[in-house]
């Protein structure tokens, strides 16, 4: 266990002696209500995150830990005090002085606004951390905070959401360069296309544009100067064209469980239309999409590529399991969308058949029933 810690600190990141890295976790809210599974997991992903900041001063001088109240939402931003330990405190006080840090953390900056943040980010990004390993419950990957220090500040980045000690043992130890390799060519594939079509057998039938986006792979080497990924690693991942996105997704999972029965969602030009079913996770899918229009956005199409993850019942390892497929709903905005939203929430889909559009309108075979072609 301790070697693939240290292997994070080391491998994926490449951390030296002299820099400074940032670990932090997040504790359950008060508006939280936990049963006693989900407690003892958000207990043990404590309990790691403490970890990995002991180990971690073994391997660098400049570990830094902070705990926050869990901000309830995937895609959330984290609270202030960890913008100002991440950051730099004359960043975050130039951002309050003009304005801006309030915007940010409520998600509603728009692109003069970002520019100008921007601007004063750069200006003290040598304040800024050099890598991160976040292991809050809710994910920071889809967030400002994320963007801003991997893209502006050049800092490392390592997602690491709903992490679980089990992980360790598997998807966390694969042939580093193997799934790098894998990802890079299917990534690679990807990106010829500008139309993808997904079907399963449960009953999933979708299509969308992805002309002009960004198509990146999750390698797990995060090496070099603004790199970001989820740990453990392993995936395809771009923004669908907003707008283009129609059909309808069956949901067989919610991220950490298997539903009772299936929860069907109807999409149209690009968003969730209507919610059909009788499980409860359908019930909160409803209140959740209800809040914002953004919240119903199709955000993400992820393509599974790490032979070592199995688990279906934990969605950051499930949406590695090589052969699968993951959409997204929500924020796109920090990986190459339009959409910005305090809401990111993905859905795993078994044994899908991948077929790329390209610009002549040829198709071709990504995925047959859940393997490569």
């Amino acid at each position: 266990m301790l070697s693939v810690i240290r292997s994070i600190f080391r491998v994926n990141l490449g951390l030296r002696n002299t820099e400074r890295c940032l670990i932090f976790t997040d504790s359950p809210s008060d508006k939280e209500v936990l049963g006693p599974k989900e407690a003892e997991r958000r207990s043990r992903l404590k309990c790691v995150a403490f970890l990995a900041a002991e180990t971690g001063k073994g391997l660098s001088k400049g570990i830094l830990f902070h705990e926050y109240p869990a901000t309830g939402a995937h895609g959330a931003e984290p609270p202030a005090e960890l913008w100002r330990l991440a950051f730099g405190k004359r960043a975050v006080a130039a951002l309050e002085k003009r304005g801006l840090l309030d915007r940010l953390l409520k998600k509603e900056m728009d692109a003069v606004s970002l520019s100008e943040a921007e601007a004063v980010i750069a200006r003290w990004q040598e304040d800024a951390v050099d890598a991160v390993v976040a292991l809050a419950n809710y994910s920071t990957s889809h967030t400002r905070f994320r963007d801003l220090l991997t893209r502006v500040c050049g800092a490392r980045y390592a997602s690491m959401p709903l992490f679980d000690v089990s992980m360790l043992e598997g998807p966390m130890n694969p042939d580093w360069k193997r799934l790098a390799a894998r990802s890079r060519e299917i990534a690679s594939r990807v990106r010829k296309a500008e139309g993808v079509e997904i079907t399963t057998g449960n009953g999933t039938r979708i299509s969308f544009s992805i002309r002009g986006r960004k198509v990146l792979a999750d390698t797990g080497i995060l090496t070099r100067p603004g790199s970001f990924g989820n740990l453990p690693a392993g995936e395809v991942f771009l923004a669908p064209l907003e707008g283009t996105a129609e059909g309808k997704l069956v949901l067989d999972w919610a991220p950490t469980r298997q539903l009772e029965s299936p929860v069907t969602l109807t999409v149209r030009k690009g968003l969730v239309e209507s919610i059909s079913g009788d499980e409860e996770f359908a019930d909160q899918l409803r209140e959740k999409v209800s809040e914002k229009a953004e919240n119903r956005n199709i955000a993400e199409l992820g393509i599974g590529t790490n032979e070592r993850a199995k688990r279906p019942d934990n969605i950051l390892e499930s949406e590695k399991i090589m052969g699968t497929v993951h959409i997204a709903l929500g924020d796109n905005s920090s990986f190459g969308g339009k959409v910005q939203t305090p809401f990111h929430q993905d859905f795993v889909f078994f044994k899908p058949t991948v077929t790329l559009v390209h610009k002549d309108g040829t198709r071709a075979l990504l995925m047959k029933k859940g393997k490569f072609v």
